[in-house]
């Protein structure tokens, strides 16, 4: 369908209400910053799996904090290699010395800093993926609202001039049910992306726990 023919949806949505155009503004709204998000995760993801691969392989050569240190001195602009350098950085801090020992205490202050350093680093990779999730849910809804306010705008328009034909009726209707359309076309789109960055997400958090079990192994050789 044309739609800059007289009988499009775009002539329906310039002859809407202002209470619809309000909400097809916002699911408009909603729909730009999804496809915003989704393709700026999507990149971000991508690149930050690449180096947890590239850093993992590395890793597994690794046997000494010597090494570790070796590693960062090449990934330390990654998120792999800033994961490495805060657990050094921590090791440091509580007087780890290679040359010696690492005693109970220290191994359960490392231990506690691990799964800390684990809990920031997959928060801050999740970070705005519930506004995918939210405009899944809300977007519907918003779309359900704006059909209601505009049926009950055209059965009010019917009343008052008292014409029930199809003719009369069809285009209020066609002008409610607008909002369902662009409503679910945010919806749609909007959870198939928090699925798609979920699962990608999955995989980096995957690739994220064998570099701390492999770190930590090197560790307790020092114990």
């Amino acid at each position: 369908m044309n739609i800059f023919t007289e009988n499009s949806l775009w002539l329906l949505i310039i002859q809407s209400d202002m209470m619809s155009k309000f909400v097809l503004l916002i699911l408009l709204i909603m729909s730009v910053i999804c496809w915003a998000l989704f393709m700026g995760k999507l990149l971000l993801f991508y690149i930050k799996e690449k180096h947890y691969t590239l850093v993992n392989h590395t890793i597994e050569k690794a046997k000494t904090v010597q090494d570790l240190e070796a590693i960062i001195q090449v990934y330390s602009h990654t998120e792999p290699g800033y994961f490495i350098t805060k657990t050094l950085v921590f090791l440091k801090n509580i007087g780890f010395i290679p040359l010696k020992s690492i005693t109970a205490h220290q191994w359960e202050l490392i231990e506690k800093n691990n799964d800390t350093l684990i809990d920031v680093t997959l928060h801050h990779d999740e970070s705005y993926l519930s506004f995918l999730s939210s405009s899944a849910a809300v977007a519907p809804l918003l779309g359900l609202f704006g059909t209601v306010w505009g049926l009950v705008h055209a059965f009010i328009s019917i009343s008052e001039t008292q014409i029930a034909d199809i003719t009369t009726m069809a285009p209020g209707i066609a002008e409610a049910l607008i909002t369902t359309l662009a409503g679910l076309m945010v919806a749609i789109p909007a959870l198939i992306m928090f699925n798609y960055l979920h699962t990608k997400m999955r995989a980096i958090e995957y690739k994220l726990f064998i570099l701390s079990d492999r770190m930590m192994f090197i560790l307790h050789q020092y114990r």
